[in-house]
């Protein structure tokens, strides 16, 4: 697994396409169905290294307690529909790329299925991908004809950096 050094960093400065999954209630695990629904909805056909930005209306909660369990997350499948087609780097507007945790625990506590837990995160063990969490604003922006810039923080042997994530309209 690479560490955040190590990772190419053209990965980081990319055409950007945002997924608008408002419309689900909160705790919602997003599959990779739901992902392709969404690209057809918008007419998007991904590219290899498209940046893929995921609105949830978390950030509708932003600054609040509320924040930490508003909005959806992207499941394992989701993110594997994503790191097939060459998709590297993904943002999302929610404190975490999976499910809010809260709601993830209470799921786990009906189901004992220990898969659910980060399913989203741990689908990079088999895809490596770097992901941006707590974005703002992302309900301003098109569906495409953006470029994101997002370098990370390079820190040696570090699985992750911060980043200040822009979009720029084409």
């Amino acid at each position: 697994m690479q560490t955040i050094d190590q990772v190419p960093v053209d990965w980081f400065f990319r055409p950007g396409v945002k997924l608008d999954f408002r419309k689900f209630p909160d705790g919602h695990v997003v599959t990779g169905a739901e992902v392709e629904s969404e690209l057809k909805r918008i007419g998007h056909d991904l590219k290899p290294l498209d940046i893929v930005l995921v609105n949830t209306k978390a950030s509708e909660a932003y600054g609040a307690d509320k924040y930490l369990i508003t909005g959806i997350g992207m499941g394992r499948e989701a993110t594997l529909y994503l790191t097939e087609r060459g998709v590297r780097v993904v943002g999302i507007d929610a404190w975490s790329w999976d499910a809010p945790f809260a709601l993830t625990a209470k799921r786990f506590q009906e189901t004992g299925n220990k898969s659910i837990i980060w399913e989203g995160h741990y689908a990079g063990i088999d895809i490596p991908y770097c992901q941006m969490e707590k974005l703002y604003n992302l309900e301003k922006l098109p569906a495409t004809g953006f470029t994101v810039a997002c370098f990370p923080f390079k820190i040696k042997s570090a699985s992750g950096g911060w980043v200040r994530a822009v979009a720029m309209l084409d």
